[in-house]
């Protein structure tokens, strides 16, 4: 424990599941966190409308309560003004940040290729492609003068070409096309960025689950009805909270403009899977809902 200390990091999309996960293990390392998402308090809703429980200030405190350091700020990656506004009074609070986690992420409801209405596509894009890119403008500039930085883009296997045909059923009926692209599109902004910061000692690299991660995001988006697929699988949401420490704490000349999946990266690593808190290594693990 203690890898993170005196590092600033921001996480976006962190009221729950996996960017919460990764806040509370960068506090366990000594991070100061700060915990952003579009829910500062109470419950908040996916971009379906549903609503979720977990919230900044709760995710935030917990990090708190646990003896680390977190600040909790309102951030909609899918307003360029809220984005402006959280990054401006992180400058402002700390005069830098150390590592961007850019975790906040969205389907918009999108559906078959015939249905993708002008605001779906334009939200699809908005937080998942330029929301990043964006806010690693504001702070990449101050990683690169000081030499130092990380920043960890999350993606998914949705950005990979469907095999087939046979085509699994997931991509056939499953409404994947227009989130799939928009992280393809990351997956090549991450590589890019890594090339162009390579001389400024600045880490870039993108992390995707293995498989599903069975968080209150992911139950809200109606993948439930793929869970007794044949080849469905589900990994511990611990395993994302390890693998993006792995790669906010690499060294920037070795390890760049990669896209790795969790569990497969910490297995080619040796690195083992250690609880939210970093005191054990996880041993039994519940989906973060039933």
């Amino acid at each position: 424990m203690g890898s993170l200390d005196g590092k600033i990091a921001l996480v976006t999309g962190a009221s729950r599941g996996i960017g919460a996960a990764i806040a509370q293990r960068f506090g366990a390392e000594g991070a100061t966190v700060v915990v952003t998402a579009r829910t500062l308090a109470g419950k908040g809703s996916d971009y379906g409308g549903q609503a979720l429980d977990g919230s900044v200030e709760e995710v935030a405190q917990l990090i708190r309560d646990a003896g680390g350091r977190a600040l909790g700020l309102r951030c909609d990656v899918g307003d360029p003004a809220s984005r402006a506004e959280a990054a401006d009074e992180v400058l402002k609070r700390f005069g830098r940040l150390d590592i961007l986690v850019n975790n906040a992420t969205t389907t918009a409801g999108a559906g078959m290729y015939d249905t993708i209405s002008d605001e779906q596509y334009g939200r699809v894009f908005e937080i998942n492609v330029k929301g990043p890119l964006d806010l690693i403008q504001r702070f990449g500039t101050g990683m690169a003068e000081r030499k130092s930085g990380w920043i960890l883009n999350l993606t998914s296997k949705a950005a990979e070409h469907p095999k087939g045909p046979p085509f699994s059923k997931l991509y056939t009926d499953g409404g994947m096309i227009l989130y799939g692209a928009a992280k393809s599109a990351l997956n090549r902004l991450t590589s890019g960025l890594a090339a162009e910061l390579s001389a400024s000692n600045v880490a870039v690299n993108a992390l995707a689950p293995f498989s599903v991660v069975w968080t209150p995001g992911a139950a809200a988006s109606g993948l439930e009805r793929y869970r007794t697929l044949p080849d469905w699988v589900e990994e511990p949401v611990e395993g994302m909270a390890e693998a993006a420490l792995a790669l906010c704490t690499v060294d920037p000349q070795v390890y760049s403009g990669h896209v790795v999946y969790s569990t497969t990266y910490l297995h080619e690593t040796g690195r083992a899977i250690r609880t939210l808190d970093g005191r054990d290594f996880l041993r039994n693990w519940k989906p973060a809902v039933d």
